[in-house]
């Protein structure tokens, strides 16, 4: 019988490790795969290690990997693709906002429309906070208006892979990784479930606005130069403002004999390139950060301690 892997990035999730692991059995008893769970323990800070360390004594099928600090998801999620060995791959949040019941469905629809990928995405954002709402959608919206890859509204991480897949996501050793993105581009047979959105079943989420907000901002840095392209175009819309003013004040003070008031438009103009060379240059600063980055080779993650077969 074919095996399954359910990767589970874990930070802080000691309240409800265990009713997700019973929650996943309950509703995945007609799944005809053989189902083992590998849990990621980003360097939490409650007890959820040791409910690993516990799970992984109870059940056979049940393994971990500790990181020496936290690392962040797309870490955990990189870490557990590497680590597993299964004919299909998935990829779950422990706090059970990607519905279990969905794997038998995907499995069944893979199987009859031979997909490569089959994910999940949300429909709804009922009992999100508005804000964070319109964020996200506006962030798909951006990102699928500057990218050539293109990421559906609402996707989830929560997918089932063939190995295949996983072994070509692997093949990208990037360090600044973006999953949603890294999955898409990949391409393959790719099906999407829909469903209504579905509060944590316990605890809080550990994305905070500021980490949302600069999540997406390496998104579309990884996927797209648009920005770049951008930051060019304002420098070209800046120079022919600034001919065109200094056309308009020499015409006028040639023709009507008005000087032109000097400080004010001084300091309008300075403000006005001075802005838009500072805008400029974040967004090529970012581009350079990146590439910083992927030059020091630095591990993505650190395993501290594990239990695998």
């Amino acid at each position: 019988m074919n095996t399954l892997t359910i990767i589970v990035p874990c930070f802080n999730e000691a309240d409800v490790l265990v009713d997700f692991i019973s929650t996943v059995n309950l509703q995945t008893q007609e799944l005809p795969l053989i189902k083992k769970y590998l849990l990621i323990n980003d360097g939490s800070t409650d007890d959820t290690l040791d409910i690993m360390k516990n799970l992984s004594e109870t059940f056979d099928n049940i393994f971990y990997l500790s990181f020496s600090r936290n690392f962040g998801k797309e870490a955990a999620i990189l870490a557990g693709l590497e680590a597993s060995d299964g004919d299909f791959v998935t990829i779950m949040d422990a706090d059970l906002q990607d519905p279990p019941f969905l794997l038998t469905e995907m499995y069944k629809d893979m199987l009859e429309g031979q997909y490569d990928i089959v994910g999940c995405r949300r429909i709804s954002r009922k009992g999100e906070p508005f804000i964070r709402s319109f964020l996200s959608r506006s962030f798909y919206w951006v990102i699928n208006h500057l990218s050539h890859t293109e990421i559906p509204s609402g996707v989830r991480d929560f997918r089932l892979m063939t190995r295949q897949v996983v072994n070509e996501i692997l093949r990208l050793t990037e360090v600044n990784r973006f999953s949603k993105g890294l999955l898409a581009w990949v391409g393959f047979k790719t099906k999407y479930l829909t469903y209504e959105n579905i509060e944590r079943k316990a605890g809080k989420t550990s994305w905070h606005f500021w980490q949302l907000i600069s999540y997406s901002i390496d998104g579309i840095v990884n996927f797209s130069d648009a920005p770049l392209n951008f930051a060019t175009l304002m420098g070209f819309i800046s120079f022919i403002i600034s001919m065109l003013l200094a056309a308009f004040y020499t015409f006028k003070t040639l023709i009507f004999g008005d000087p032109v008031q000097g400080f004010p438009t001084l300091i309008t103009l300075l403000l006005l390139i001075g802005g838009i060379q500072l805008f400029a240059l974040g967004i090529i600063g970012k581009y350079i950060g990146k590439i910083f980055l992927e030059t020091k080779h630095r591990p993505i993650y650190i395993i501290k301690e594990k239990h695998l077969d």
